[in-house]
């Protein structure tokens, strides 16, 4: 017997045995934790997108404004030097005018004659366009009657004479034409 307690070698203790009902179950914590930690970073992305689609509309709202105020500009600087044109244009048709009885052959009525063709080429370049008035019925929004007459001949609020042309760009009146209007 002393041999068969030498040969046999002591049983280590049996180990227990873990079902899943018996062993704690870290991955269920682990679980519950990301699932609130990927609800939280789920409401940062939330709130990121948020912003960031705020931002672009923001950026493309600016864009739009500056492109609209850009031309604003534009159309404000064409029309301060349109305006700062218009007496010169008045004084080359009293010239021309007074040039009338001289001949064609003239240098000088030529002269006149081209300056004031490629000053109104050049105002048609820039959409400037004459106000009609005479013969017109008159339109306080386009017209500045600075005289009234009694003329039988002629229709109520027709404009007769016109003393200094008026013009338009696109539609926006830059100077009045004024008139006389019979009424």
């Amino acid at each position: 017997m002393s041999k068969e307690k030498k040969n046999e070698k002591p049983q280590p203790e049996a180990e227990e045995i873990k079902t899943p009902e018996t062993e704690e179950n870290p991955q269920e914590e682990k679980t519950e934790v990301n699932l609130e930690e990927l609800a939280e970073k789920a409401a940062k992305a939330d709130e990121y997108l948020d912003k960031y689609q705020r931002t672009l509309a923001e950026y493309d709202n600016f864009r739009k404004r500056t492109l609209k105020e850009k031309e604003q500009l534009v159309a404000d600087a064409k029309i301060f030097a349109v305006t700062g044109l218009l007496p010169v244009l008045d004084n080359l048709e009293r010239a021309q005018a007074a040039a009338e009885n001289e001949s064609d052959e003239n240098p000088l009525k030529q002269g006149l004659q081209m300056i004031f063709r490629s000053l109104l080429d050049e105002f048609e370049k820039l959409g400037v366009k004459e106000i009609e008035a005479l013969g017109c019925e008159f339109d306080p929004n386009v017209h500045n009657a600075v005289m009234h007459i009694e003329d039988e001949n002629v229709a109520d609020n027709t404009v007769v004479e016109v003393f200094q042309k008026g013009y338009e760009i696109g539609g926006k009146v830059i100077r009045p034409s004024m008139v006389k209007v019979a009424n």
